[in-house]
């Protein structure tokens, strides 16, 4: 394939807009932000894990407490209606004795449950502090996520930018190139990631290695107009006058 010298190391241009997009796409992937928004991905799930269980854990004492008060104010109707039988006076001697005693037992169920409830309204209160902290977390969590999604999306605004001007550029370079060059560049390029590069002091630019003395002496009798490329990488070598031939 022939080129002319100056046509040759314009690639050199193009290849500096492409290695300038591959720095782009490269930061674009590997944004801190991204790695910061799968931990806090991480984080946010085992905390909403937690909060599940703590929550669980809050409304297995809130029903707890609820039957408790159920069972403690059946107990209260039934002493209220025991107590006014017995203000009444009315009856055997025997029932209204019977009624003394189950007033005690009454007595000493309603104590029994008043001091289970109390038990497990202070279980509660700790069910529901633990609860609380874990929300804090989740809340601190969410914030630190949308501060780093806010960030990511800044930092990926201004690579679009920059890669729209690095496009710009790259498009009337392209077209004025030759068709057949652009390809063979582009082919090597989606190959290795560069596909022109300066042969400078008889050392490819490409794969930085020097170039054997029958190379050099094989590339001095080649025309200038001759795309010329490396025997080790394959990509296309621009000459200069620091090529060392």
């Amino acid at each position: 394939m022939k080129a002319e010298p100056e046509v040759q190391r314009r690639l050199l241009d193009l290849q500096a807009i492409d290695t300038a997009l591959a720095q782009l796409a490269h930061r674009r992937r590997t944004l801190p932000e991204r790695a910061e928004l799968e931990a806090l991905a991480r984080e946010l799930s085992a905390l909403e894990d937690d909060r599940v269980r703590a929550q669980v854990a809050v409304d297995d004492l809130d029903r707890d407490i609820a039957r408790l008060e159920k069972d403690i104010d059946q107990v209260r109707a039934r002493k209220t209606k025991d107590e006014d039988r017995l203000a009444a006076g009315t009856g055997p001697a025997r029932e209204l004795e019977a009624l003394q005693h189950e007033l005690v037992s009454l007595n000493r169920r309603q104590g029994d449950l008043e001091d289970a409830e109390l038990e497990l309204m202070e279980q509660r209160e700790t069910a529901q502090g633990v609860l609380d902290g874990i929300e804090a977390k989740l809340a601190d969590a969410r914030e630190r996520r949308a501060a780093a999604e806010r960030r990511r999306d800044d930092k990926l605004a201004d690579i679009a930018k920059e890669e729209d001007f690095k496009k710009s550029a790259r498009r009337p370079l392209v077209a004025d190139l030759p068709a057949d060059l652009v390809t063979l560049y582009d082919r090597i390029r989606e190959d290795s990631g560069l596909g022109a590069a300066l042969l400078t002091a008889g050392r490819c630019g490409g794969c930085r290695l020097d170039l054997s003395g029958a190379d050099l002496a094989r590339i001095r009798k080649t025309a200038q107009d001759e795309v010329v490329r490396c025997e080790e990488c394959r990509r296309i070598m621009v000459r200069t006058n620091e090529s060392g031939l």
